[in-house]
């Protein structure tokens, strides 16, 4: 596998790297050229778990319920799909098994037989701005209920800001 950086302004690179590569001609490739987005740090997930545990220590509740009401919240972190009724279920059960954060609800659909489902993704898969806006939308609900964020606010979102 070759995978290389570059510039939208230096495609030559790009074009370099594929004329360069060592290739089979008898073999197919597949060529995918992605915007390039920092992933979010080690640390900051570990200070969103802490800090997400203070929370719902002292409300008294259920740390996954809170943890998917955080990911509800923020935005951009989902996909409405339009799927056959007796199939919703289905899916939603196949979806919750990528992880706690992975979560999916139903929605009426306008469509006749149709059921809309929404699809959360998980924080593993987020980039360094959807995690800074959980982790903002977590400190917002600690100092409502009077949590020292410091830490959090802090190291987590520098580890966020910095890769």
């Amino acid at each position: 596998m070759i995978s290389a950086k570059f510039k939208g302004c230096d495609k030559i690179s790009a074009v370099n790297i594929i004329v360069t590569a060592e290739i089979d001609p008898d073999k197919e490739y597949e060529l995918t050229i992605k915007e390039h987005r920092k992933k979010r740090s080690k640390d900051a997930n570990a200070y969103f778990w802490e800090f997400l545990d203070r929370l719902c220590f002292k409300l008294r509740i259920d740390k996954f319920d809170m943890y998917r009401e955080l990911i509800r919240d923020i935005g951009g972190v989902s996909e409405v799909i339009c799927v056959k009724a007796e199939a919703a279920d289905r899916l939603i059960d196949g979806w919750k098994h990528n992880g706690i954060g992975w979560f999916a609800e139903k929605e009426e659909s306008k469509l006749k037989g149709c059921t809309n489902v929404i699809l959360y993704y998980g924080p593993s898969t987020y980039d360094s701005a959807q995690m800074s806006r959980l982790i903002d939308r977590l400190i917002w609900e600690c100092q409502q209920v009077g949590i020292d964020t410091t830490d959090l606010s802090t190291k987590a979102l520098l580890e966020v800001q910095n890769g």
